[in-house]
């Protein structure tokens, strides 16, 4: 299945531009009211969502932004609205390559996009139309294919000159590409003309099957030259759009009603009118729910019919006795109830038996599957149908009394109404579904918004979901790189940012309210309860810690009993540590630990800390970098294993002359310093926070990766993690 891995909203309503969001399994959108959260969410549902009606269609009208409708509304072919680079599964991959005949490296990411006239654009990032190759690879190869044929024999009289005509070729070839830095396919060209033709050879040979093998590795030097470009290929396009996930979204808006008018809702679910309502999410939700029931609610009205009320026209023959017109008639219609017979009185019954039967069959299988996917509770759900009305009841094992949707919590009524779009439009998708989420759990106890992570963390093993929040409890600590600040610019636009101090102004302050309270920097009580609170310096502290606490927890190589978190000083400012040591420390008057850095700045911190508020019984819960690494200077990312990160530190230190920075790294000093110097010796300009993008990825890496961890390391990682928790508090 293809993985969604960024995506991007330009023109559409409050965005002009929300830049790239990039996304994991669970990524949370954080952000104040009006900031334009649902407004992303409604941009990427319309890339492709799993049922096209309602909100989900495009239109134009409401979709572009006010201020450019009138330029804009003429060319919908011109204006895109949302654009997503997606992963491929090696399945898809292959059936790319197959296609169009690329490399592999060009079928591994595609980016989509989507006009406002609904047709898309597919694009493969990766692929790289090169107009020539670096000379020095083919030399390479064909200088040491020479040193290797001239240490082989000639095996028989029948293949007597072979080695001269080889030798003599890649002479040739080496003298032309003497001088050359670069070369093209009209190379290639010259480079074939110059190996020998009809030269024998013979069974035993060992400089034919050479002269071969290094043919074809010039060849594969030059084959990027002959990459097609799969966004050509009509028919990658259309696999590309046929594998493409599908979008399931869902907001408060849609929640079911106890009570459900049916005469109302056929005309709804028709398409048809109904004054005084007004609400697409709602009839949505509607279809869905009859979609599972498996019934039309015109059925459900006809199968409970009660033959009493049907009405029959008789037709009666009046004489009129008329001096005038004698013997004249006149015929008028009576509407008359009429008694059914013994036959329709049983074919009503059985009717009315045929719909309470489906409707208690449909009201069992939503009670299981519900059951299996909701484990926070034993509900069951009984479906009844009281003439026009279509009705929901609930009952659990604390409650055995049936009672009305509409009179449980609102949260409950979320859940189920959430569940039926979600089960009715995932199995609709095929190819897998991505959760859109829009306040999700908003109405729940703050208890179940944390059981409600949890529950995220599972429906995300096969499905992806990009969800908005205002609540600290529906932030996931553990994993606080998910969360995306959104906010509205200067020019009152949405845009969104994985820097969470991003926008912060006096009109956004409040965007990352939430992100804060979930780390422990409110003075809830309620968020500290039960936790054992680290304090390290930064953000990308924050992730390391975060990754090897959850990889030892899986190993079973360390139990805490409590739960650790891990919070971010924002430096080694001595006064910004102590203000978040003022916070925590404030409920038991016991002081958290720290791990700081053995950097110069650490050194004093720790001096500072060593020499007032952690004096003395607490000196052994001030934890350096040092102390687990024993080198000098050694910084939190040195407990890290190279193989770990050194694809990031290659992304970081990309460069045009293909330096590669592991022949330079030294494991026995500090890799930080290390990084710099090459950046600086290399004319690299390293961006503000890339840091925490070195920390972001290697916890993905360590999270998916099956790769063992060397035992040195996660030796350092169980000492660690074992002061955090026997180290006195």
């Amino acid at each position: 299945m293809m993985t969604l891995k960024q995506f991007r909203v330009q023109n559409f309503r409050s965005v002009m531009d929300s830049g790239w969001i990039d996304c994991d399994n669970i990524t949370s959108l954080i952000g104040i009211n009006e900031a334009g959260k649902s407004n992303l969410l409604l941009a990427l549902w319309k890339l492709k969502p799993a049922r096209t009606e309602g909100e989900s269609k495009i239109d134009a009208l409401h979709d572009m932004p006010r201020h450019m409708y009138t330029q804009w509304e003429n060319i919908p072919e011109q204006i895109k609205f949302i654009s997503a680079k997606f992963e491929l599964d090696d399945a898809t991959r292959d059936k790319v390559v197959a296609l169009c005949g690329c490399e592999e490296t060009a079928a591994q990411v595609v980016e989509i996009t989507r006009r406002y006239d609904t047709k898309y654009l597919i694009l493969f990032p990766e692929y790289l139309q090169n107009g020539a190759i670096q000379a020095e690879t083919v030399s390479d190869i064909t200088n040491s294919a020479k040193k290797e044929i001239i240490s082989l024999n000639e095996k028989t009289k029948a293949e007597k000159g072979i080695k001269g005509k080889v030798i003599e070729a890649l002479d040739k070839i080496i003298t032309y590409l003497t001088g050359k830095e670069q070369l093209s396919s009209a190379d290639l060209k010259s480079i074939n003309e110059m190996f020998p033709n009809n030269i024998h050879k013979s069974a035993t040979s060992e400089i034919y099957p050479k002269f071969e093998t290094v043919k074809v590795a010039i060849a594969n030097a030059f084959a990027p030259l002959k990459s097609k470009n799969p966004s050509d290929s009509e028919e990658a396009r259309t696999l590309i759009l046929a594998e493409m996930p599908s979008f399931v979204y869902y907001s408060n808006y849609g929640n079911l009603d106890a009570e459900i008018y049916l005469p109302h809702t056929v005309k709804l679910l028709r398409g048809e009118k109904v004054p005084g309502f007004d609400n697409d999410a709602k009839v949505r939700t509607l279809r869905v729910l009859f979609d599972f029931v498996k019934l039309n609610p015109e059925e459900v009205l006809e199968l409970g019919s009660d033959p009493l009320k049907q009405e029959r026209v008789r037709t009666i023959t009046m004489h009129i006795d008329n001096y005038n017109r004698p013997n004249k008639t006149n015929e008028e219609e009576e509407i008359v109830d009429i008694t059914p017979d013994e036959s329709e009185i049983k074919e009503a019954e059985r009717n009315k038996e045929a719909r309470a039967i489906k409707l208690d069959s449909a009201a069992s299988s939503l009670t299981a599957s519900f059951g299996e996917w909701w484990k926070q509770g034993d509900y069951s759900f009984d479906f009844k149908a009281d003439g026009d009305y279509f009705k929901i009841w609930v009952s659990d094992k604390k409650r055995p009394a049936k009672i009305e949707l509409q009179k449980r919590s609102t949260g409950l009524q979320w859940f189920l109404s959430f569940y039926l779009v979600f089960l009715v439009e995932r199995q609709e998708a095929h190819k897998g579904a991505i959760l859109l989420l829009d306040e999700a759990g908003l109405t729940l106890h703050p208890l179940a918004q944390r059981n409600l992570v949890a529950f995220f963390e599972k429906l995300a093993e096969n499905n992806q979901i990009v969800h908005t929040t205002h609540s600290p409890f529906l932030i996931d600590t553990n994993n606080i790189d998910r969360i995306k600040v959104v906010y509205v610019d200067k020019e009152g636009f949405t845009v969104a940012s994985d820097n969470l101090r991003d926008g912060i102004d006096a009109s956004n302050k409040s965007s990352i309210y939430a992100a804060h309270a979930a780390l422990g920097l409110s003075v809830s009580d309620v968020l500290l309860q039960g936790c054992q609170p680290v304090i390290v310096e930064g953000t990308s502290d924050q992730y390391y810690m975060n990754a090897i606490k959850l990889y030892l927890i899986q190993k079973q190589k360390i139990i805490p009993d409590k739960e650790l978190v891990f919070l971010p000083a924002g430096g080694t400012s001595t006064k910004g540590v102590q203000g978040i040591i003022g916070v925590l420390g404030g409920k038991n008057e016991e002081l958290p630990v720290i791990l700081i850095d053995s950097d110069s700045n650490g050194i004093s911190l720790k001096k500072n800390l060593l020499s007032g508020l952690y004096m003395g019984d607490y000196a052994s819960c001030v934890i350096s970098a040092k102390d687990i690494t024993g080198m000098d200077n050694s910084e939190v990312e040195d407990i890290i294993p190279f193989s770990l990160i050194e694809k990031a530190i290659e992304k970081l230190l990309r460069n045009d002359d293909d330096l590669e920075f592991d022949t330079v790294y030294s494991e026995n000093e500090p890799l930080l310093p290390q990084i710099e110097k090459f950046a600086e010796d290399n004319g690299i300009v390293l961006e503000s926070g890339w840091k925490v993008e070195l920390a972001k990825n290697v916890k993905l890496r360590l999270l998916k990766s099956k790769d063992k961890i060397d035992d040195k390391y996660e030796q350092m990682w169980i000492t660690l993690f074992n002061r955090f928790t026997n180290e006195k508090q």
